[in-house]
């Protein structure tokens, strides 16, 4: 009868804890090559220009594709920064966030295979817009850190799958 009852409560309790673990979120883009420098992307109800600058060859209509890496960070930063803050109960007004990485183009034109395509480093400066204690932004700045799912793309190794479809 224990055993029963036991195994009726942990039932019931793995059934209350699903409402709070969340399934996976699949998100979708669609793109087309304007031209060979210029991509337009769909995203949900949004349009993204993504170009080159002249220097670069292209016709300078959007940020280009190291820059969006750039401002994608930038913008799941902000997002976690103020989640963060609310849970920890402490008032951010707002948040400068001051993003730069360096890369050597050489791999991307076919010049050298010395150096990998992408950023070599990037460097993040938060600059919030708050009371809160040297301490209290210490911890909400590591957990900031490790929530973001921008940063943890770019920090960690992500399976890329590039396949042809004709």
């Amino acid at each position: 009868m224990k055993t029963l009852l036991v195994i009726a409560i942990t039932v019931n309790l793995i059934k209350n804890l699903k409402q709070f673990i969340m399934a996976d979120i699949k998100f979708r883009v669609e793109a087309h090559s304007e031209n060979p420098t210029k991509t337009v992307v769909k995203a949900r109800n949004f349009e993204i220009i993504i170009d080159e600058p002249a220097n670069l060859g292209g016709t300078d209509h959007g940020a280009n594709p190291v820059e969006y890496v750039l401002a994608a960070l930038s913008g799941c930063l902000n997002v976690m920064c103020h989640v963060i803050a609310q849970e920890m109960k402490f008032e951010l007004r707002g948040v400068k966030i001051n993003l730069s990485g360096s890369l050597n183009p050489d791999k991307l034109f076919g010049k050298s295979d010395a150096d990998r395509a992408g950023y070599k480093n990037i460097d993040v400066e938060i600059i919030p817009d708050t009371d809160a204690d040297e301490e209290t932004l210490k911890e909400w700045l590591a957990k900031v850190e490790s929530r973001c799912p921008v940063s943890d793309n770019l920090a960690n190794a992500t399976p890329v799958k590039i396949s042809l479809k004709r």
